[in-house]
């Protein structure tokens, strides 16, 4: 239970200084918006590029990574007609279903990881389904509706390319074919791009403090429909669903008990800094983000306990 508090205690000290920040003024309106392109051309690269290219491949490959895809896949396939029938613009709703099955993985499900399941390695499938498969995914969807919003017309060919545009994307091919390889550069050659990875995250977390700055309260600037359809699949669904899926798959103890604590995470921050690159869907995300965070307390200290 202590790895569960002090997850969202990291989370929360780093936000709280970008709302403080963003509150005393002391950074430019454009901050938010440089701070997130930063983290999307830059820091998430190289920690996707690191991240990829020292994971246990063989260990990832498990039932634990089945289960948690068709979970994730399932909750973010389940917002789809909500956005439709609400009438929501695309990128909006490509954001709104990423929302509902992107877990915040890294600064709070490792934490919660270590403590509460005995070991970070428990988290690895989640963090590596995301970073190989929806983050590139999601950003490249993205990156086609705004290029269509632009009044662009790619074709299907300039569509077929989108990914070539994608830094995560490239970041994860390479990441992943240098470990197959067997790819082991020197620690010196490493120790920059670990550097910019470490970035990351706090430049995600304090963009978004710096986002709350100013914001109205939740809701506000949101379709309330919308945002509450992403805390239930978010907060409720996803476990329900991760544990029914293992228990299916034949998981038990703490191997299920692994796949649903890693379900019952809040919406990542991540969600909010692409939301803000390809500026659609920001209010959703921001809102989603932060009262999916709160209330995934005490879900994920029933699954703890």
């Amino acid at each position: 239970m202590s790895g569960v508090l002090e997850g969202f205690l990291v989370i929360a000290v780093i936000v709280a200084v970008g709302l403080l920040v963003g509150r005393l003024g002391l950074l430019p309106d454009s901050a938010t918006e440089t701070l997130s392109r930063t983290a999307f051309f830059v820091a998430t690269p190289a920690l996707l590029f690191v991240t990829l290219l020292r994971a246990d491949v063989a260990r990832v490959l498990s039932t634990g990574l089945v289960v948690t895809a068709l979970a994730a896949l399932t909750v973010c396939a389940l917002y789809v007609p909500v956005g439709m029938l609400r009438r929501r613009p695309r990128g909006e709703t490509v954001v709104g279903s990423m929302a509902s099955g992107y877990l915040n993985a890294g600064n709070l499900g490792l934490p919660i990881a270590t403590y509460a399941l005995g070991s970070a390695a428990e988290i690895a499938p989640s963090l590596i389904f995301q970073l190989a498969v929806l983050t590139p995914t999601y950003t490249t969807l993205l990156d086609v509706v705004a290029t269509h919003r632009r009044g662009e017309r790619p074709g299907i060919a300039g569509a077929l390319l989108a990914p070539l545009r994608n830094p995560l994307l490239l970041a994860t091919a390479a990441g992943l074919g240098g470990n197959l390889a067997g790819l082991r550069p020197p620690e010196g050659l490493l120790a920059p791009i670990e550097l910019l990875a470490d970035l990351a995250v706090p430049a995600m977390l304090l963009a978004f403090g710096l986002s709350l700055a100013h914001a109205q309260r939740p809701g506000r600037d949101d379709d309330v429909v919308c945002l509450s359809a992403v805390i239930v699949l978010k907060n409720l669904v996803h476990p329900l669903l991760a544990w029914a899926i293992g228990t299916a798959f034949g998981l038990s103890g703490p191997a299920l008990l692994a796949v649903v604590v890693s379900a019952a995470l809040p919406t990542a921050q991540n969600v909010f800094g692409y939301a803000v690159r390809f500026d659609t869907g920001v209010a959703l995300a921001r809102d989603a983000a932060l009262l999916t965070t709160f209330l995934s307390v005490p879900v994920l200290l029933v699954a703890a306990l």
